[in-house]
């Protein structure tokens, strides 16, 4: 007993003295930073945090403290934030995980840190129904927050951070929605905040708990390669460096690695492989300009220097030097031909740039003149403002369904944008991808519900037409024109589609309005009442998902009530597999979904339903027995091999989707409790559908020697061939019934090495 009590205390002694070093740790790099030195607050906040997080431990086994000192860690050495945010850091899970209230911690810090707080406080899971998406009413609040207090949301990153690197713990189901909402929202957000190096860390953290296996390759790959890069580089900047001597420039040169998810992220993309990867290697020039206000013709005299060296590409000039990206983001990216005969992309930056660009926002306002340390925040950062203005309206029109509100959002995080201008030559930055229309409801909601056109550069376009940077738009409108339902298919905007929402939103519940009493009176008529459960049988009939949208059928009269819906309503109705389907079951192909590479018919009866007392920890697995019962959405087509995930849908039937599927994505932010661990148990015995399409160079027997490889090589079952030739260059799409991914892949590498043919690629 004594050796046990022995061991308890010096377990405390060693926790006490882990959490003191870490604190200490902290506090060190707080002085070493610019900031005004507030050490009592941020003491006063440590020991707070410390007695009331007393006791309770991670699922790593350490003190729970440990977490919200490596948040402030984060806060202080990674995004250069001060005292406040530090404070709220160390405070961020008081509410949330212990009796303490929002009240309590404004009383002992004050309001303002109090506001962090409470902003970083998830609402209790009990006020939302079953259909509500607990994790987007959180991100809701939020950004709501956020638009009072943009630390808010850089603390949330921080402890995002830290969670991501410490997930190994965490069971497979919940590191899949904890990676994927940090795909889907934390690092698109990083990325609109400017905080580069924490916006790819979350980027390859999410792909390595995700993707593990193809993490490890790209990781190798990387590694095996890093040799011939490191001579490219010397090769390539040996004769920039004697230039810039020259010049009389002090500066740094630096190699820019693309990171393991970009790399992944482009091979699926352009469906190439790791060596077709061109762009692998960047260089970085950072300079410390001579004079500050010659900064920017600074950087244009070492691009005249560098292109008089190496030839540079005439399309690839990118001058965010004059125009900052929205996150602050400022350099000049020129593309040269090096001697080896590769591309290289070469970004110039002054010190200062360089700063905004690892640190975004948080380096920003410590350049504004005048302006105290990063703990206290200007407010006259237009870019930011404007961002924060669009995402309050956002908010103000709230999206009924959870998906939906995160798309939205999402779109708003848009990385890439272009310039456009107004007819007065105002200068107004887009993303790229907006529509005129996108335009017309950026200037004013007005302007863009009433448009009928446009004209850019003094010729008249359609809504739907694309702009491009320097176009100069002028809006066409008529007070006749109303709020189109189509618009909404080719807005690319996060304001433009949430306005529009609203709008037919508030039609649309007129309409509805107008259904509900059709219905009612139709009911009245037959001495029934209106209820859930009549509604549910209608809607199965006329084969509606939501009530919604069968009052919405029956307002606009695109279903009249009549006889059939009264016997449905009764209980006399034949089966709906008779009635609706009628003709339908004569075409053999129709309303059939295909499991294991053939049509079958699934009814709803065949899917395995969960039980209520599911252990959602345990991974589940799909053998060749028990493939029926499960759910395969067309969105993403996943066979054997595939990285898989299930989630529970609103029946309790479990949907397989891969995990890079973006309905998947979406999936993981919104209903991520609903996610499970799934695994493949198959021994090819099932057939899939797996269709390639192959572009080469014609010559005479190329078909015969592609099809003979597949057929008669892999014993491989040609279900479907369509072939074309253009000018010696052939293309053709094979479908084809195989076992599994390593068929797939085997397959693909084989026909690679077949002369002439140029690319193989997977299209479903």
């Amino acid at each position: 007993m004594g050796e046990q009590k022995l061991t308890d205390t010096e377990r405390e002694a060693a926790d006490a003295k882990m959490v003191d070093d870490a604190f200490k740790r902290l506090l060190d790099s707080y002085l070493a930073s610019p900031h005004r030195k507030k050490v009592d607050i941020i003491t006063k906040a440590f020991n707070f945090a410390r007695q009331a997080h007393k006791g309770v431990r991670r699922l790593s086994g350490e003190p729970y403290i440990m977490h919200p000192i490596a948040v402030a860690q984060i806060a202080s050495t990674e995004m250069g934030l001060g005292s406040t945010s530090i404070s709220a850091a160390l405070l961020h899970d008081v509410v949330e995980d212990t009796d303490y209230t929002v009240e309590d911690i404004e009383n002992m810090f004050g309001p303002k840190i109090a506001q962090i707080v409470d902003g970083l406080t998830k609402i209790s899971g009990g006020i939302f129904g079953d259909k509500a998406s607990a994790q987007a009413e959180n991100f809701k609040k939020l950004l709501l927050m956020m638009s009072d207090d943009i630390r808010v949301i850089l603390i949330k990153i921080c402890d995002r951070l830290h969670n991501m690197r410490t997930l190994d713990g965490q069971p497979p189901n919940k590191r899949y929605k904890i990676a994927g909402e940090t795909l889907y929202i934390y690092a698109p957000l990083a990325n609109r905040l400017g905080l580069n190096n924490i916006k790819t860390e979350l980027e390859n953290l999410s792909f390595k708990f995700e993707h593990p296996e193809q993490y490890a390759v790209i990781e190798e790959k990387l590694a095996s390669t890093q040799e011939s890069r490191d001579e490219l580089f010397e090769k390539f900047t040996a004769p920039i460096r004697e230039a810039l001597d020259k010049m009389g420039f002090q500066y740094q040169i630096k190699a820019r690695v693309k990171s393991p998810y970009s790399i992944w992220n482009k091979m699926q993309q352009k469906q190439v492989t790791f060596d077709q990867i061109y762009d692998i290697l960047a260089v970085r020039i950072i300079f410390k300009p001579k004079k500050k206000e010659e900064e920017v013709n600074e950087c244009f005299n070492i691009y005249v220097a560098i292109s008089q060296i190496y030839k540079s590409h005439p399309d690839r000039l990118r001058d965010w030097v004059n125009h900052p990206k929205a996150n602050g983001y400022q350099a000049l990216h020129v593309t040269l031909m090096s001697k080896q005969g590769k591309w290289i992309e070469v970004q110039i930056r002054s010190e200062r740039m360089d700063e905004i660009a690892e640190q975004g926002f948080a380096a920003h306002w410590k350049y504004k003149d005048g302006v105290g340390p990063v703990g206290e925040i200007s407010e006259d950062d237009g870019e930011l403002n404007n961002w924060l203005r669009t995402i309050k309206e956002i908010l103000d029109d709230p999206q009924p369904d959870a998906m939906d509100f995160l798309d939205t959002i999402k779109l708003n995080l848009f990385a890439s944008e272009i310039f456009v201008f107004t007819p007065k030559g105002e200068i107004k930055t887009m993303p790229a991808g907006c529509t005129a229309l996108d335009f017309a409801f950026q200037i004013h909601t007005f302007l863009g519900s009433h448009c009928i056109g446009a004209k850019v550069n003094h010729k008249l376009v359609p809504l739907s037409h694309k702009l491009s940077s320097g176009d100069q738009v002028e809006i066409l409108t008529s007070n006749s024109q109303h709020v189109q339902a189509s618009w909404i298919n080719f807005v690319y905007t996060a304001k433009a589609k949430t306005k529009i929402q609203a709008i037919l939103r508030r039609e649309g519940r007129e309409v509805q309005k107008r259904g509900e009493e059709i219905l009612d009176e139709f009911l009245k008529r037959n001495s029934l009442e209106l209820t859930f459960s009549v509604l549910d049988k209608l809607c199965s009939l006329h084969e509606i998902d939501k009530h919604e949208q069968l009052l919405q059928a029956l307002g606009e009269k695109n279903i009249i009530l009549g006889d059939q819906d009264l016997h449905e309503l009764l209980g006399k109705g034949k089966k709906k597999e008779e009635t609706t389907k009628g003709w339908l079951r004569y075409v053999p192909f129709l309303g059939k979904q295909k499991k294991g590479g053939k049509a079958k018919d699934n009814a709803p009866a065949d899917y395995m339903v969960l039980p209520e007392d599911f252990n959602k920890k345990k991974p589940i697995y799909i053998t060749d027995e028990n493939i029926h019962q499960f759910v395969f959405k067309p969105c993403c087509h996943p066979i054997p091999g595939d990285d898989v995930l299930g989630y529970i849908d609103g029946k309790n039937h479990i949907e397989i989707h891969k995990r890079s599927c973006r309905v998947a994505s979406k999936l993981k932010s919104s209903y991520g409790n609903r996610i499970l661990d799934a695994k493949w148990d198959m021994h090819k015995h099932l057939f899939f559908d797996a269709t390639l399409s192959i572009r080469g160079i014609d010559r005479i027997g190329m078909l015969n020697e592609v099809t003979n490889l597949i057929s008669e090589h892999f014993d491989v079952n040609i279900h479907k061939l369509t072939i074309s030739s253009d000018e010696g260059v052939f293309s053709g799409v094979f479908e084809l019934l195989i076992h599994d991914r390593a068929d797939l892949e085997k397959i693909i590498k084989e026909l690679k090495t077949i002369k002439g043919v140029q690319e193989v690629n997977q299209t479903v």
